[in-house]
């Protein structure tokens, strides 16, 4: 039905337009004057042709000394306009053909020719022509968007049977402009089928559709819109521990990832809870262990642990940073005896904490104003000590550490001084 009204109206306005004609013809040009008696173009000889976006015109030639050329007029019938506007104006009285370029496709276009003459003058117009341009391409067909690639998309499809095509363009939908728009540039060659679309965000779908276009740049229906989604990144390792009682080591263990492909673990440390991670070790995806060497006592570093896929995506970095230390040295002793006895020195402390296995003494000499000896006493077992070795009117300086059972040695003690009398 709504064809049909479509065409009825069609019928009315090409029976309109041959009525009107002369009533228009002449739009934008009214100092031209209508020879009513002389014999327009044969209306029965108009041939045309059709393309897409023009359609070529040929008629029979008006043999007669007064024709200096040919006048077209055009109206587009598919909006229904009523005026028709000049869109061509020969200047050569043997011209017969003529092509009307740049006209949308699929497109209803009603045509007047008239003659012009000599003394500014020209013919009625004939009746209006109807034509009509030629339906655009079809769109590419059994086309398709890979997902599961990492931050790339693949579109593939079917090359386009017509072999006016040139060249094909895919377009990408953007969410936030709510348009479509070129990511591909002109992939040349109508058996090209395939583009891929790199630098994408992770695990986001993207729209795709194809367009094919003619050598002059004219282009087909769009495809049917394609989907496809980027691979995610994977998973972390999950339960990440630190150890925090071995000396000069953080062990670190973890649990593996749940995603299928990872192929090794990136072991980041710092200083810092949130920032200033740098990695210091790549394990395989076996290897749920690592070992950080250090030098020091009490360390303290903050790990994090990264998955890292066979497509070399890494899991995201946003999580808990976990803390581990090296083990800290033994607490100090406390001094709480020092004197001078029977021509000794006695000492006696009690222990920091319950790790120290033994302990040194540090005694310092005083033999002058600038000049001060330093020995150290190694493996004291007892929280007692007597110095039999000391040199009445010499000033001694003595202090404590304690070692535990990993050879970590303690901050010394409190210093303290004795001095053995000189004999009276």
């Amino acid at each position: 039905m709504k064809k049909l009204i479509q065409l009825s109206l069609l019928t009315l306005l090409v029976l309109f337009l041959s009525s009107c004609a002369n009533t228009f013809q002449n739009f934008g040009n009214s100092k031209v004057e209508i020879d009513e008696s002389f014999e327009t173009v044969d209306y029965d000889s108009i041939i045309t042709i059709s393309d897409m976006t023009s359609i070529g015109f040929e008629w029979k030639r008006v043999d007669d000394e007064r024709v200096v050329g040919y006048n077209f007029y055009r109206a587009n019938a598919d909006k229904n306009e009523t005026k028709l506007k000049l869109i061509y104006s020969s200047k050569n009285r043997f011209e017969t053909h003529y092509v009307d370029k740049n006209l949308e496709p699929n497109t209803k276009y009603l045509y007047q020719i008239s003659v012009k003459l000599k003394d500014n003058k020209e013919s009625k117009t004939t009746k209006a022509y109807l034509a009509q341009t030629l339906p655009r391409l079809e769109g590419v067909q059994m086309g398709q968007a890979i997902s599961n690639l990492p931050r790339k998309v693949k579109v593939v499809w079917q090359p386009h049977p017509d072999k006016r095509v040139g060249y094909y363009i895919v377009e990408r939908f953007d969410s936030k402009s709510k348009k479509w728009s070129s990511v591909s540039g002109k992939i040349n060659n109508r058996l090209s089928a395939e583009f891929i679309d790199m630098n994408l965000l992770d695990n986001t779908i993207y729209k795709y559709r194809i367009k094919a276009y003619t050598f002059e740049n004219i282009e087909s229906n769009p495809s049917l819109i394609l989907e496809a989604n980027t691979k995610p990144l994977p998973l972390p390792p999950s339960n990440l521990k630190a150890s925090t009682d071995i000396p000069k080591k953080i062990y670190l263990i973890w649990e593996a990832s749940s995603t299928l492909d990872v192929v090794s673990y990136d072991i980041y440390r710092s200083s810092s809870e949130k920032y200033g991670f740098s990695k210091i070790a790549t394990v395989d995806s076996k290897t749920l262990d690592y070992t950080d060497e250090l030098k020091g006592d009490n360390e303290k570093y903050f790990y994090k642990v990264v998955s890292v896929d066979k497509d070399k995506l890494e899991s995201t970095q946003d999580i808990t940073a976990i803390l581990g230390s090296t083990l800290i040295s033994p607490a100090k002793p406390i001094l709480t005896l020092a004197q001078i006895q029977d021509k000794k020195a006695i000492l006696n402390w009690k222990e920091g904490d319950s790790r120290a296995v033994a302990y040194n003494i540090i005694k310092k000499t005083k033999k002058g104003f600038l000049q001060t000896d330093t020995l150290i006493i190694k493996g004291v077992k007892d929280l007692r000590y007597e110095d039999f070795d000391v040199v009445a009117g010499l000033e001694y300086q003595y202090s404590v550490q304690a070692i535990d059972e990993f050879g970590l040695v303690s901050e010394a003690s409190n210093e303290t001084k004795v001095i053995l009398p000189t004999a009276e």
